[in-house]
């Protein structure tokens, strides 16, 4: 479903990815740890062209993401092109950038409607069961302002949803909740990943990682230093960055 190869990201003279191969089968919930400033939300967010990246390639279900290669150059898709392609892509970042004029219903309708235009009444029907299947069914004419963090972050997982992606970035999806807000946000992504999803999460919550991953990448200073299985991983680290890491978040 996904593959990273020889991944570049430059900001300046800030190099933050350094040639980062990656390949996340479908239907694989892969978790991707590390320190911060490693790179990993950079290269979540180069999966979907929101960051160009400067050198490699990435390819989402067979296809180029960002670029069309012709006569062995790589040249960049236009914006249209670009966004044709991320509307299979669903995200969910750390904050939950719900529109807050809109009710929650609203929110999760909006993409499918404006953006592909579908038939309204189809969409109504799909995000109403959506908001049901995160546990917000009696929440959809609720506002945005009126909801806790952890069931805007579910409404934000089922906006992602309705566009009916076939894969989902989560960036840190539970960093910006208190802690006792965690674990529903959690239980839904592992719903996700029960009914076959594929998801790359980064995440720094150890033990969604070890329950729910198929596997673990450790990132450190722009390159993925170890991948595996989350058993072996996060018992068995093979590399000393890895097992220094683990040391403090364990």
């Amino acid at each position: 479903m996904v593959r990273a190869e020889d991944v570049h990201k430059s900001f300046g003279s800030l190099e933050v990815l350094k040639g980062v191969d990656l390949v996340v089968k479908s239907g694989e919930v892969c978790c991707v740890l590390g320190p911060s400033g490693s790179g990993k939300s950079t290269f979540l967010r180069c999966i979907n062209h929101l960051e160009k990246i400067d050198a490699g390639r990435i390819l989402v279900d067979g296809d180029l993401i960002g670029y069309r290669e012709r006569g062995g150059k790589l040249h960049e898709l236009g914006e249209k092109d670009v966004a044709a392609q991320r509307r299979a892509i669903g995200m969910v970042f750390q904050r939950f950038n719900l529109f807050p004029h809109m009710t929650v219903l609203q929110n999760v309708m909006e993409a499918p409607a404006r953006v592909k235009k579908e038939n309204k009444a189809e969409v109504r029907d799909r995000a109403a069961a959506l908001l049901e299947r995160v546990g917000l069914g009696a929440k959809v004419d609720s506002y945005p302002g009126q909801l806790s963090g952890g069931q805007q972050q579910r409404v934000a997982i089922a906006r992602a949803l309705a566009m009916r992606p076939k894969l989902m970035l989560f960036d840190e999806p539970t960093s910006a909740l208190d802690p006792e807000l965690v674990g529903e946000v959690l239980d839904v992504m592992k719903d996700l990943a029960r009914d076959g999803m594929t998801m790359i999460v980064v995440t720094h919550e150890i033990g969604f990682a070890r329950e729910v991953g198929d596997s673990v990448i450790f990132m450190d200073g722009g390159v993925v230093v170890e991948k595996g299985a989350p058993a072996e991983i996060l018992a068995n680290p093979q590399h000393q960055r890895t097992r220094a890491f683990l040391s403090k978040v364990l």
